[in-house]
């Protein structure tokens, strides 16, 4: 079973797509029927936004269910564990709520299937993914969600496998090329872990990291803004730290800088860069430099060489050109 002892070295794992129907759900749900073969081992499942429904609300395609075994726990919200098609044995409800009611975590005590809709912020997630431990799971399997990939699930879990293919793009260059500029960026150095201490827990701003390493709000409302406040930028030196997205607006902006060479932006994680492979590049040829506070350890990847309108990649092709540029596995979780 590809990846799975892999997998069982951690205590979480984040799953995502780079696209709708890029196979995220199906990877998902061969890892749950893996580790259910395992003896002793306990697994817990949430999601950082709503999974598991029969049909893509976006595409209105039909998508695979989410489904569980026996022992499995999970935590979703009170209006899908009223649709769950599963015996279940309710651990605790959360204080707090989402749209779709209060989370619950439960213990399936029968296999069958279950929708998933998780906590909606960052600090909430990791604390339902401690309450899952805290139950004796041995690992912590995240879903991800459209749009959900700045939320950053890759960021508080141990390790992470991303789902590619043709949704993404029928041209097999452009597909293998986005794949490889997420995987570059999952690899980006990380900063100092007296600075990540420091840095991990802000959720809004932009701020100088000085000499010293001490943190200053540069009170900048925006990074699109950033010309209008293009002298306060780098009144303290050119370790930028930005807490939110970056896009090509302010990569434009640093690359005219003088003594770019000496500029260091970091960023909470990959998931926050959202610019343009080419962009980046030229960036980093003309010596800025990017850093992140929390790595991402991408242990696999999975491809689905069909897209919902029905073309289809040649698999192994796909594979083969992934593999010319990525260094870990690769795998399409049909074949295997």
């Amino acid at each position: 079973m590809p990846f799975i002892d892999e997998i069982l070295k951690y205590k979480s794992v984040s799953f995502v797509g780079m696209e709708k129907n890029t196979g995220k759900t199906e990877t998902l749900n061969y890892v749950l029927s893996c580790l259910c073969s395992y003896n002793g081992v306990r697994v817990g499942i949430t999601s950082i936004g709503i999974d598991g429904e029969k049909t893509d609300q976006v595409t209105k395609t039909q998508k695979p269910e989410i489904n569980i075994s026996k022992g499995t726990l999970f935590i979703t919200s009170e209006h899908f564990y009223k649709q769950k098609e599963i015996v279940s044995n309710i651990l605790s409800i959360s204080k707090k709520g989402t749209s779709l009611g209060r989370l619950i975590t439960a213990e399936a005590i029968t296999q069958g299937k279950v929708l998933l809709a998780g906590a909606s912020n960052t600090i909430w997630l990791k604390e339902t993914i401690k309450e899952l431990h805290n139950y004796k799971a041995d690992v912590v399997l995240v879903d991800g969600a459209l749009s959900r990939k700045s939320f950053g699930s890759p960021s508080i879990t141990d390790a992470m496998i991303l789902s590619t293919g043709a949704a993404l793009s029928i041209n097999l260059n452009t597909l293998v090329q986005k794949t490889n500029f997420v995987y570059r960026m999952t690899q980006l150095e990380s900063i100092e872990k007296s600075l990540t201490k420091k840095l991990q827990d802000i959720e809004s701003g932009i701020y100088a990291i000085d000499s010293n390493g001490k943190v200053i709000d540069l009170d900048i409302p925006s990074i699109l803004m950033i010309e209008q406040f293009k002298d306060r930028i780098f009144s303290y030196g050119k370790r930028i730290f930005v807490s939110g997205i970056i896009t090509d607006k302010l990569i434009d902006f640093l690359k005219v800088q003088k003594n770019i060479n000496e500029i260091e932006i970091t960023v909470k994680d990959f998931t926050r860069i959202f610019c343009k492979p080419e962009n980046i590049d030229s960036y980093f040829k003309k010596g800025g430099k990017l850093k992140v506070v929390q790595p991402t350890n991408i242990i696999a990847i999975t491809v689905n060489p069909t897209s919902p309108s029905g073309y289809n990649l040649n698999s192994k092709t796909l594979i083969d050109e992934l593999k010319k540029h990525i260094p870990i596995p690769i795998y399409n979780i049909k074949e295997i």
